[in-house]
């Protein structure tokens, strides 16, 4: 009988921890959520004043202002400032495929693929 009751004291000890252990935790997660919800109704606050600012400088009369005060000296294109296909130069001709499948040596006109220019190449 005595085993039993000592048996008993010590599962009760143990659960009165575990239940407060879980409270403890839970307290926790309470003060994160808390956080989390703060720092949410911040970061919406911030977003609706920068939808706020947006809206104040995407207006067409500032845009209008603005263009009226730094555009003036602009012209309206003529077409006779474009070109046609005719005017441009003719296309380069095209590089002959590397022989050896260096590309860069080709290009540099050079026919020794052991040159790197650096050192002198052993005879």
């Amino acid at each position: 009988m005595r085993l039993l009751n000592i048996l008993l004291i010590a599962v009760l000890i143990i659960s009165a921890s575990v239940v407060y252990k879980i409270k403890f935790d839970s307290t926790l997660q309470a003060g994160k959520v808390d956080r989390l919800r703060n720092e949410l109704r911040h970061e919406r606050n911030a977003i609706a004043t920068l939808r706020a600012e947006w809206a104040k400088l995407d207006t067409p009369s500032r845009i209008q202002a603005l263009a009226d005060r730094f555009l003036p000296q602009l012209q309206p294109a003529k077409p006779t400032q474009f070109s046609n296909f005719d005017d441009l130069p003719a296309r380069p001709p095209a590089l002959p495929p590397p022989a050896n499948g260096d590309a860069l040596s080709t290009m540099a006109g050079s026919s020794n693929s052991d040159m790197t220019g650096s050192v002198p190449a052993k005879r």
